[in-house]
């Protein structure tokens, strides 16, 4: 299908010339004047609007601007025979794409303006589209959980997303602190522009100052070149530092400008810059012991902790271990085009029973372990790695009891009566469905539905 080119010139021979040299590449329509173009312009949509200046009654200026305000705006193009650099600005300014002086217009030019500014229209929707591909990537439905505690995250992450204060994750490794971040981010009204992500434990303070606010040439041995630091190549959007318990005193003072009054200067520069940025920062460790102990500062854990978000461990969180299991045995059954579809009781039994001191990310790594050693359709105890049959048997299950607001130590088997008594209720008594979520056959659903007395739900 061709592209849709709108022509408006109030001289006729011109209008009607460049339909004749670009209607074998465009399908043109054409208008002699604003009015007749409004009217074609609400009626269908145009790919391209290519306007003179010059046009009975009101001039292409506004033309353009009425074109630009319309829901599908096209690429709009001015042409004038009264060329000035004033002009140009000016068109510019109002939406114009691309400027021509007509009295020196090649038709092999003009086709090529417009193929260009088709091409960039093309590269700007591909953009947005991925952008959109992200946000389903990184969008809430990639939280995993149910639990109270990881429903307490969500409703925290939702409320703090639209604003633009900064962020405090804090919890144990492997928890989803980077994943959280990136979920703010991309449901954000920032999500558009760039999140820049720095892991600060990995630099030594000297290049951490240089990675964070950037550098000039010459600023230090090694710096051949001025380099633009992550806070300004997060503009407009967000900069998350993963780690922040491992600055030094000399960036957290930089920091604390920064939050403070939203400038910097480049290592080696006297020169203020300023940026606009949210800031989200994440640790693994204890910042209140930190400021106790002298090694963080108190002011900069105060305008760090704006909003503070705080991941539960895994073992704090048992009811989501099936629902993130299966979940990541998915993910990694299509990843190695396996037909593995669930669990044996057995091997979810070690699951439930295994502490999860890596959390989240262990419980990754193990289900992807779990496929790639996986011998039928459902994982059995011997496709675990050796760590969880050796350190499960002793492990004793923790789960919050429904309905009550103390965190108990039960058995497994209470664990998973309550985790039956949830995916039933869930499922609103549907077997095959709670059965699925659990991870288990049906057949084997039944058994234990007589064995904990759940008939009734």
């Amino acid at each position: 299908m061709k592209p849709t080119l709108l022509i408006v010139d109030d001289e006729k021979n011109i209008r009607e010339g460049f339909r004749d040299a670009l209607d074998d590449r465009y399908d043109v329509y054409l208008a002699e004047d604003a009015r007749h173009a409004t009217e074609l312009l609400e009626k269908d949509q145009f790919d391209v609007l290519l306007t003179d200046f010059r046009l009975p009654g009101e001039d292409g200026m506004k033309l353009i601007a009425r074109a630009k305000s319309l829901s599908r705006p096209p690429i709009c193009i001015l042409m004038t025979a009264y060329g000035s650099e004033e002009l140009a600005v000016d068109a510019m300014k109002r939406g114009a794409d691309d400027y021509i002086a007509k009295g020196r217009l090649q038709i092999d030019e003009l086709d090529m303006r417009i193929a260009r500014a088709l091409r960039q229209q093309n590269l700007e929707v591909e953009n947005v589209s991925l952008r959109r591909q992200l946000d389903s990537k990184f969008g809430m439905e990639t939280i995993v959980g149910e639990s109270g505690p990881m429903k307490e995250v969500l409703d925290l992450v939702q409320q703090v997303a639209p604003a633009r204060s900064t962020v405090l994750l804090q919890g144990e490794s492997g928890t989803g602190k980077e994943l959280i971040a990136k979920v703010i981010h991309q449901i954000s009204p920032r999500a558009l522009q760039p999140m820049v992500t720095v892991h600060c434990a990995a630099l030594a303070p000297t290049l951490l100052e240089s990675e964070l606010f950037g550098h000039e040439k010459g600023a230090f041995t090694g710096a051949h070149e001025r380099r633009i630091g992550r806070f300004e190549q997060a503009q407009g959007g967000t900069l998350f530092l993963d780690e922040i318990g491992e600055i030094d005193a000399s960036i957290q003072i930089k920091l604390l400008r920064f939050l403070g009054e939203r400038s910097f200067e480049r290592v080696g520069s006297n020169k203020t810059l300023s940026a606009d940025v949210r800031l989200i920062a994440a640790t693994n460790k204890n910042l209140a012991e930190l400021v106790k102990a002298g090694r963080f500062r108190e002011d900069l854990y105060f305008r760090l902790r704006v909003v503070e978000i705080l991941l539960p461990p895994l073992r704090q969180r048992p009811e989501d271990i099936p629902l993130l299991a299966r979940t990541f045995l998915t993910e990694f059954a299509a990843e190695n085009q396996k037909k593995v579809s669930g669990f044996s009781p057995e091997a979810m039994d070690l699951i439930l029973r295994y502490s999860w001191p890596g959390n989240v990310r262990e419980l990754r790594t193990t289900m992807e372990h779990a496929v790639v050693m996986c011998r039928g359709d459902r994982v059995t105890p011997r496709d675990l790695p050796p760590v969880l049959r050796e350190a499960a048997t002793s492990f004793p299950v923790s789960l919050e009891a429904q309905g009550s607001s103390d965190a108990n130590h039960i058995t497994v088997d209470e664990a998973e009566k309550q985790l039956m008594i949830r995916a039933l209720k869930q499922a609103r008594g549907n077997r095959t469905l709670a059965a699925k979520h659990l991870g288990m056959s049906r057949r084997t659903l039944h058994r234990k539905i007589h064995l904990y007395h759940l008939e009734d739900l």
